[in-house]
């Protein structure tokens, strides 16, 4: 059985360390927040002071915190874990970042002789808690197998995109333009038909039945039906996602016309102090606009 370190153990972190334990793994884990590690460690977890002393103990060293900036402190920041994961250990980057970035990272862990599976996930909290995330896949075929008991703790729905890393992230962040367009349109949706004088849950009914209806419009209209923002996934990051995806097209000039238009909104969005709330809490903005009132409020 390989020993797994997870370095950010925030909502998706949490899930794919409790899912790995559930499967029999020894999981050492950090993050920067006291009570996260204390979450991890009550479920069986081995809590390390840093990240070079999680990877001193790891074959296989996942990456789960927000940003390349995060990933390069963990990885070669002070007490970085590429110093002390043994040779021949493999990096899993489970972020979403920018594809040139995910190359570049697997050229810097190649010279200290580390392979890197690109390998971004989607699905949130409640699945990588299930260990049912989907996982799309870059690297190379021995890495591969060496994971693959890991990939299959964590994820059901596993696509190799190809032996490049960076190409993992490409599929992500062309998933996360949907992601964001959708939810855009969703909440445009359920404030116009709010304004329109519609009950909020009668249209959410209706939508979800009907052609109309998206896998972001029923896994997040809900809470705002509950009126619950608690962040599962923060708006802000949302926005961060759509950014890459906006820097992508236009280094190969590729028009994302909604994608733009939605990115519009999540910055609009962030602007108006939302940026720490679910995505969800995107509707708000629409609702200011609309003059309407929100469930809940």
């Amino acid at each position: 059985m390989l020993n797994v370190g997870v370095i950010g153990i925030g909502a998706m972190g949490m899930g794919v360390a409790k899912s790995l334990l559930r499967a029999g793994f020894a999981v050492r884990v950090r993050d920067i927040r006291a009570e996260a590690e204390d979450e991890a460690r009550a479920a069986g977890a081995v809590v390390c002071a840093s990240a070079a002393g999680l990877a001193a103990g790891c074959d296989v060293l996942i990456s789960v915190v927000v940003d390349s900036a995060q990933t390069d402190d963990a990885l070669f920041g002070e007490e970085g874990a590429a110093v002390t994961l043994g040779a021949g250990g493999i990096v899993m980057l489970c972020s979403t970042v920018a594809p040139d970035y995910a190359a570049a990272l697997a050229q810097r862990l190649a010279a200290r002789g580390l392979a890197m599976l690109d390998a971004p996930v989607s699905g949130g909290p409640a699945r990588a808690l299930a260990g049912t995330l989907s996982m799309m896949l870059a690297g190379s075929d021995s890495a591969l197998a060496y994971c693959a008991p890991v990939l299959q703790a964590v994820a059901d729905r596993r696509f190799i995109i190809s032996s490049r890393p960076g190409d993992g992230s490409r599929a992500k962040i062309v998933n996360n333009m949907l992601a964001g367009v959708n939810l855009a349109a969703a909440c445009e949706a359920m404030a116009l038909g709010i304004r329109l004088g519609l009950d909020a849950t009668t249209l959410h009914d209706v939508i979800c039945a009907s052609s109309g209806g998206s896998w972001m419009f029923g896994d997040r209209m809900p809470r705002v039906l509950e009126g619950d923002y608690t962040p599962r996934a923060a708006l802000k990051i949302l926005t961060k996602d759509l950014s890459l995806l906006l820097e992508a097209a236009a280094s190969v000039e590729c028009p994302v016309e909604l994608a733009q238009a939605a990115h519009r909104a999540y910055t609009d969005a962030v602007a108006r102090g939302l940026g720490d709330e679910d995505d969800a809490a995107l509707l708000k903005r629409y609702a200011v606009l609309a003059g309407v009132a929100l469930p809940g409020t």
